[in-house]
C-alpha cells in the first residue's frame, strides 16, 4: 500500500511563504514523477509544479502564474518532494494535493498515480 502525506499547509498574507512537504511510504520499487496540483475555491484544478526522477538536474515545470515564485525539489533517497511558495498572492489559495507516479512492482515497471489528502493553503489579510 503506497500513501502519501503532505504537510505544511496554513494562513498566511499576501507576500508571505509556505512550504509544503510530501512523503510517499509503503512497498514500492521507485518513484517516478512528482508533482504538486491545487483545486481552487472556484473549484478549478491546476498542476502547480512538476519534476521528474532525474539524479542530479531534474526536469521541472511550473504553472505560468507560479513561475519565479514557487520552487519544487525532491530528495529521492526519503522519497520526499517540497514546494517552496513565496510571494504569495490571494489567487494561490486553495488546497494543494502531492501526487507520485510509483513503480509498484519493479524500476521498470508502468507507473501508477498515487495522491495525497491535500493541504489548505489560505492567502489573505
Amino acid at each position: 500500500q503506497v500513501q502519501l502525506v503532505e504537510s505544511g499547509g496554513g494562513s498566511v498574507q499576501p507576500g508571505g511563504s509556505l512550504r509544503l512537504s510530501c512523503t510517499v511510504s509503503g512497498r514500492f520499487a521507485s518513484i517516478n514523477t512528482m508533482s504538486w496540483h491545487r483545486r481552487t475555491p472556484g473549484n478549478q484544478r491546476e498542476m502547480v509544479a512538476f519534476i521528474d526522477s532525474s539524479p542530479g538536474a531534474p526536469l521541472v515545470d511550473y504553472l505560468a502564474s507560479v513561475q519565479g515564485r514557487f520552487t519544487i525539489s525532491r530528495n529521492n533517497s526519503q522519497n520526499t518532494a517540497v514546494l517552496e511558495m513565496n510571494r504569495l498572492k490571494p489567487e494561490d489559495t486553495g488546497i494543494y494535493y502531492c501526487k507520485a507516479d510509483v513503480r509498484i512492482v519493479s524500476p521498470i515497471a508502468r507507473p501508477f498515480p498515487y495522491w495525497g489528502q491535500g493541504t489548505q493553503v489560505t492567502v489573505s489579510l
